[in-house]
């Protein structure tokens, strides 16, 4: 029996897009624009704006909205526009909510909250205040890594029954409760760590919400479009043709804000300069990630 389809509320092939900032640092709304066209253009059909990849702790409120007001427009109803809005404050992400709603996102990604580590009951709490907050659908956002705090597996089964809760964003390395969640919830769950894309999509995973995918937009959804296909060998192929790069992008100590950041303006792509505390990469480490980049593309 053919097992039903996953939903799919923000498409397939998502891009955690940067923020481009002018050389000074000031918010390249411009930049944005042809930033998202172009990714859309290359095959991704949704973008993830003001998430960690667009550094969103140095973003200001208004910002976020102007942000999403410009990458609408520029990519009109091509591509979903999905808002990061997750903060360590219950009251300040519900806010940041209704600014999101207002400023033309289709969808909402919310982090566990930080910092604080609050327990699952408050956690749960909080998810559910900000799906009470706004009309938008939910992916939540689990990345104990960076946050400190899990959402657990039975939490996620919990807030699943929530009608504004609809997706989720996997970056917990925990295969196994992945697939537990899959096979108990209609939650959509996209592959957040590059390196799992083939694998959470086989077992019924909805797509990816990708940093790499900001350098390499068609290599990526070729991935998921070899597999529905039904040319697994291409797929993996595929992806592991995509491994040194990745590595090099999310896994050599460097956020992948930065390493995305210095490989998009070799591209002369708008991207810009990081902002404080992060450092731009190196000379080197930005010459390596143009050899993988050319490597890759190269056929």
């Amino acid at each position: 029996m053919t097992p039903p389809t996953p939903p799919l509320p923000f498409g397939r092939a998502l891009c955690a897009m940067v923020t481009p900032f002018t050389p000074t640092g000031a918010l390249d709304l411009d930049g944005a624009g042809r930033l998202a066209d172009h990714l859309v253009t290359r095959g991704c059909d949704g973008l993830v704006l003001s998430g960690t990849t667009g550094e969103s702790p140095t973003t200001t409120d208004a910002e976020k909205s102007a942000l999403i007001a410009a990458v609408r427009e520029a990519v009109g109803s091509r591509a979903s526009i999905v808002a990061g809005v997750g903060t360590a404050d219950t009251a300040h992400t519900a806010a940041l909510a209704r600014e999101a709603e207002k400023a033309g996102a289709d969808g909402l990604l919310v982090v566990a909250p930080y910092y604080s580590r609050p327990p699952q009951d408050a956690v749960e709490a909080h998810f559910r205040t900000i799906a009470d907050a706004t009309d938008l659908p939910i992916a939540l956002y689990d990345i104990p890594a960076r946050t400190g705090t899990r959402i657990e597996p039975d939490t996620l089964l919990r807030l699943a029954e929530h009608p504004g809760i609809v997706a989720v964003k996997d970056c917990s390395y925990d295969f196994l409760a992945a697939q537990k969640i899959l096979a108990r919830t209609d939650l959509a769950y996209y592959a957040g760590c590059e390196e799992h894309i083939l694998a959470l999509y086989a077992v019924g995973g909805s797509g990816y919400i990708s940093t790499v995918a900001n350098a390499v937009p068609d290599h990526l959804r070729a991935v998921l479009d070899a597999f529905d296909a039904g040319d697994t060998a291409l797929a993996a192929d595929l992806q592991q043709r995509a491994t040194p790069l990745i590595e090099a992008m999310m896994a050599n100590g460097l956020p992948g804000t930065v390493t995305a950041k210095a490989l998009l303006t070799t591209l002369n792509l708008p991207a810009g300069p990081v902002r404080p505390p992060l450092r731009p990469a190196s000379p080197e480490t930005t010459a390596t990630l143009r050899s993988l980049h050319e490597t890759l593309t190269t056929p």
